[in-house]
């Protein structure tokens, strides 16, 4: 199945007012000139044939094939992907500029259902690959360098050879994707036309969210228990779709025999399970000495006797209240990148003055961030929903990083330039941290520092301890799953075992807070992704610690990694700047960037 691009981070936003000047929308021609356009119908009728014609040239047949004659099989595969995304790409950024406008969604829904009615008879070609032996395959790389260059790709496809199903099966799943393609988008239309009563104006959930770093006490309570109660009313939809995603994922996960839920995202992530069991228990273990201690701080800067859930996000008493313009956060991030490498900023800049960024809140938008690369021949677009404060600054460094990424990678081809998820954040967090770095480097008083320290800390335990609680949570709701049916409030309980451990003995937590996991996309759009924020940030930390201590020729080491996409395996990645991440040392490293940070506000308070 050809996936959408879905919301990665949460960019809380309000409205495109003047104090932040002009902001960015897309210009989707690039892609096509619009949905009617002859360049659309072309590509869609040629997908047709090239799929139809490639079923005919090859099924059964691959074990017949030459090294050339694979080359050629496989370059054709790789174009009809691009095409294939191409279209994609451009119907679901259309959509999620307008969730709401029912055209966009039907453009979508039609998209998918051709492209997956023209790619089942596609299905064979993996199944075949891999009956293929391995002294086959083998042979044909060394005949043939321009065919060995994928055998990343070969690896990961033979990788799922133990799950594979018969030939039948796989092609009659491949056409019944589309259920699960229409229960996601049910979820994102249900988001999407949520309404929040609160001071008697009407919002949506991105508006309502934002309520949550509201500098006014009241004004951030209303909005969680105005949050609390539309979730609430909504619960028994929002259970129906992860009772039937989680169903679904179980039933695929029985007939292929994977081992656990989790194991079918490690496959594509190309990681090993110890790897991210590494990486679980170490963020766990340290919950008492980073968000317990912060959160403890943080409880003294605001005079409480407990936190409430909707202090975690507050800005604190002396916090720089001013709203950043677009032209000031687009300065401040290309001057950090720039400082890193000239060639960075070069990279970003098309992103400003191309239409490659649409930041705007409208009705209807999809919440959140993210940076969909589309395809290696056009270019990636960044969905931002900006307001001006500073952590919407990191978020544009965010996805930035992800942009300049998957511009690098596309010179790797359709096929191997796509990162995994573990690695996929490394530009992204890097990027966050140049930006952060440089903001913190020009801080004029101690009370500035100590803010922007705070805020990065809050960030970091955010993307590091919340997303692992948010990954247990995961791991738990499937486990239970397998079990029977879930009601909401078993749901609810689930989600209410990580908060506590997570967040620790500063909080209490409010009636209706045990719903908050319902408005998270992840849990639908792509079940374990949460675990790669963590990863990411424990392996940007180490980095970040590298190119401190002044590695030599760190910067075209770093280009090096970026390029290569996805045609290498993190233990190669990281092996240049001496970094191993199945070192269980190597998480501790990492977290102990965030725990320095946590001592130095601690001496700060002395």
């Amino acid at each position: 199945m050809f996936q959408l691009p879905f919301p990665v981070r949460d960019a809380k936003t309000s409205g495109g007012s003047d104090p932040l000047g002009d902001l960015p929308e897309w210009d989707l021609s690039d892609l096509y000139p619009g949905p009617e356009s002859a360049e659309l119908k072309r590509d869609l009728d040629w997908l047709e044939e090239a799929c139809r014609s490639f079923a005919a040239d090859y099924e059964g047949k691959l074990a017949d094939l030459d090294a050339a004659g694979m080359l050629d099989c496989v370059l054709r595969n790789e174009r009809i992907s691009a095409v294939a995304g191409r279209i994609m790409s451009f119907a679901g950024l259309r959509y999620y500029q307008v969730t709401t406008d029912s055209g966009r969604a039907k453009f979508m829904s039609d998209c998918q259902e051709k492209i997956t009615r023209f790619t089942t008879p596609l299905v064979f070609f993996t199944l075949e690959l891999n009956r293929l032996d391995d002294a086959v395959l083998d042979r044909h790389f060394g005949e043939n360098d321009d065919l060995a260059r994928y055998r990343p790709v070969f690896e990961r496809i033979r990788a799922m050879k133990p799950y594979q199903l018969s030939d039948e099966l796989e092609k009659f799943l491949h056409d019944l994707g589309v259920v699960g393609d229409a229960w996601e988008r049910m979820f994102d239309e249900t988001i999407a036309g949520l309404e929040f009563e609160v001071d008697g104006e009407t919002l949506g959930i991105e508006a309502t969210l934002n309520l949550l770093t509201d500098a006014d006490r009241d004004r951030r309570e209303a909005g969680a228990r105005e949050l609390a109660r539309v979730l609430g009313a909504n619960i028994r939809t929002f259970a129906r779709v992860h009772n039937t995603q989680t169903k679904e994922k179980e039933v695929l996960d029985r007939w292929r025999g994977m081992e656990t839920a989790q194991t079918g995202r490690h496959l594509s992530n190309h990681v090993e399970p110890e790897v991210v069991e590494a990486l679980r228990s170490a963020v766990v273990a340290a919950y008492p000495r980073l968000s317990h201690r912060y959160y403890e701080l943080k409880r003294k800067w605001l005079g409480l006797d407990k936190l409430q859930v909707w202090d975690r996000n507050a800005p604190l008493p002396m916090e720089d209240k001013r709203i950043l313009g677009w032209d000031e956060a687009e300065r401040m991030v290309m001057q950090a990148y720039a400082a890193f490498d000239p060639r960075m900023a070069d990279l970003a800049a098309p992103f400003f003055s191309k239409g490659w960024i649409d930041a705007g809140v409208k009705p209807g938008k999809a919440p959140g961030a993210f940076a969909h690369p589309t395809v290696t021949d056009v270019h990636p677009y960044v969905m931002l929903n900006y307001l001006g404060k500073p952590r919407d600054v990191m978020t544009l460094a965010h996805e930035l990083g992800h942009g300049v990424h998957q511009v690098l990678a596309a010179g790797q081809g359709e096929m191997l330039s796509s990162t995994p998820l573990t690695l996929a954040e490394t530009a992204s967090v890097f990027g966050e941290m140049l930006t952060f770095r440089a903001m913190l480097d020009g801080a004029e008083t101690p009370a500035q520092r100590k803010v922007m320290l705070a805020g990065k800390v809050e960030d970091m335990i955010n993307t590091v301890v919340r997303q692992i609680a948010f990954y247990d949570f995961e791991c738990k709701l499937h486990a239970a799953r397998r079990g029977g049916e879930l009601t909401p409030d078993d749901i609810n309980a689930l989600w209410m075992s990580v908060q506590a451990e997570s967040l620790g003995p500063a909080f209490e937590f409010m009636d209706g807070y045990e719903t908050f996991w319902a408005y998270i996309p992840h849990f639908v759009h792509s079940p374990f992704y949460v675990y790669a924020y963590a990863f990411g940030d424990g392996l940007v930390n180490a980095l970040y610690q590298v190119y401190a201590e002044g590695e030599p020729g760190f910067q075209d080491k770093y280009f090096d990694m970026l390029k290569a996409g996805g045609s290498k395996h993190h233990k190669a990645l990281l092996a240049p700047f001496g970094l191993d991440a199945s070192d269980p040392a190597f998480w501790d490293k990492g977290l102990g960037m965030i725990e320095g940070f946590i001592d130095e506000l601690e001496a700060m308070e002395g």
